[in-house]
């Protein structure tokens, strides 16, 4: 199952080559050969980028939409019934515009970062931190810690994505488990699970792990297929649910939803390693492609599988099936498998960036340096396995991470880059860019802040 981990993997292969020297010649990309002010010709980044494995517009297209097919497809029901059908629908649709708009801006800003450095790529962190420093005043004291703020963000969201995983995984196994054998505690079988993981999680070379995650991208279709004939079969009305939910739950709605589409690491990603980059934004660019497809399928899950479900839906659709159908067993299975697997591409990207950023530099020249590594993999392991068996809510973990995580990575830092790179006189007429921005960084702080503090709390009441 191809989800956010191996595609950032594959950018953060290239970008270590794009800044060693090393590796195959760059993609052939016309370069402009206008001189700027000072004589010199502009630097285009997207023709300094050397690519191994470059991506066509198709090729990353399909990437988007595989990499949205996962845990957040299947938790659109329950989304969906915290807000209702009708503003569920009208709202999937404004946050999906929303989350393409601030990516958007996002590729935007980091591009005129690399022209600025003229470097081919840079990271999210690194960005953060240069924008900072030439943005106004009040904030350039904030440059320094930047990125370390971001690095936090980013390695809490992909360890909360482990942890929804664990209970994701330890959840459907249960659920066919039960069935057939005296039933265990979640937390049992997600200690069953723990080896397993930390064994595939051992794995260095994630290469390895292609032909198992190309199969899982072919059952999670499937999977969903099935869920969808469930869905379609004794379907009720639509007006025996309600058009709005409650006012507090929608929170939690905002939290799934958020965790669903926002795709942060993912779309610098395939930006990254896309043969023609520039096709990837603009009215008619991949990354609109791809968000109106899945902002679609999305209002579709959702929409139907309230109206299926209702109040029953749970943190994930797979767990509504049947217990008994063997149909059903077998998408609890396979569905469980491919997330099992996603599980070391996912968290690839925490122990990437602990490793590289905070402990290579002291550890590259011990005799023991694999041993470290090795625990320390182990130990990113145990620390979500924790975190899942103190809190084994699924939905509640996802609205909780979305909110907490993609508030700010998502939306909040975006236009804060980008206030910092149009500063002070490229901010259009009436400083409307500047408005604009504000406007989104307040959206993010209220979305963070109501949504997990509604988030902890509903976990906190789950236990009472």
């Amino acid at each position: 199952m191809t989800e956010k981990g191996d595609i950032i993997m594959d950018s953060m292969t290239m970008q270590s080559k794009t800044n060693g020297g090393g590796g195959s010649p760059p993609c052939t990309l016309a370069i402009d050969e206008k001189t700027d002010g000072d004589g010199e010709i502009p630097y285009d980044p997207h023709a300094h980028r050397q690519l191994e494995h470059p991506t066509t517009n198709t090729e990353t297209l399909i990437h988007l939409l595989k990499g949205s097919l996962g845990t957040g497809i299947l938790a659109m029901p329950q989304a969906f019934y915290n807000a209702g059908l009708l503003v569920g629908a009208i709202c999937t649709v404004l946050i999906g515009i929303i989350c393409t708009y601030c990516l958007h801006i996002l590729v935007k800003s980091q591009y005129i970062l690399c022209k600025r450095v003229r470097e081919p790529v840079l990271s999210y962190p690194v960005s953060m931190k240069l924008a900072l420093q030439e943005g106004p005043h009040c904030l350039r004291m904030f440059a320094n810690i930047s990125a370390p703020i971001v690095d936090i963000f980013m390695i809490s969201y992909q360890l909360g994505i482990c942890c929804v995983y664990i209970v994701f995984v330890a959840t459907n196994v249960k659920q066919v488990a039960d069935y057939y054998i005296t039933p265990l505690d979640v937390r049992l079988w997600m200690l069953i699970l723990l080896l397993p993981l930390i064994l595939i999680n051992m794995i260095r070379n994630l290469k390895l792990l292609a032909p198992f995650s190309q199969a899982a991208n072919i059952i999670t279709f499937i999977g969903i297929s099935i869920v969808m004939y469930y869905v379609f079969d004794q379907m009720p009305s639509p007006n025996t649910r309600d058009l709005a939910g409650e006012l507090r739950n929608f929170s939690l709605f905002f939290g799934t939803t958020l965790f669903a589409l926002e795709a942060v690491g993912v779309i610098i990603a395939l930006e990254n390693n896309m043969l023609t980059p520039r096709s990837f934004g603009g009215y008619c660019g991949v990354l609109n492609k791809g968000m109106v497809i899945i902002v679609i399928l999305y209002v579709f899950v959702g929409f139907f599988g309230y109206i299926r479900f209702g109040p029953e839906c749970l943190g994930s659709i797979t767990l509504n099936l049947p217990q008994e159908d063997i149909l059903a067993q077998v998408v609890n299975v396979i569905f469980a498998i491919a997330i099992y697997i996603t599980y070391a591409l996912q968290c690839y990207v925490p122990v990437d960036i602990i490793w590289s950023t905070y402990m290579k530099k002291k550890y590259e020249n011990s005799e023991h340096r694999l041993a470290i590594e090795y625990i320390m993999r182990a130990g990113v392991v145990l620390v979500t396995f924790l975190l899942a068996v103190a809190i084994p809510r699924l939905g509640l973990f996802i609205s909780l991470f979305g909110a907490l995580c993609l508030s700010a990575l998502g939306i909040a830092f975006p236009a804060i880059m980008e206030i910092c790179v149009l500063w002070p006189d490229k901010l259009g007429r009436f400083y409307y860019e500047l408005w604009k921005d504000i406007l989104l960084i307040i959206f993010g702080i209220l979305g963070l802040v109501v949504g997990t503090s509604t988030a902890l709390i509903d976990i906190i009441r789950s236990f009472q």
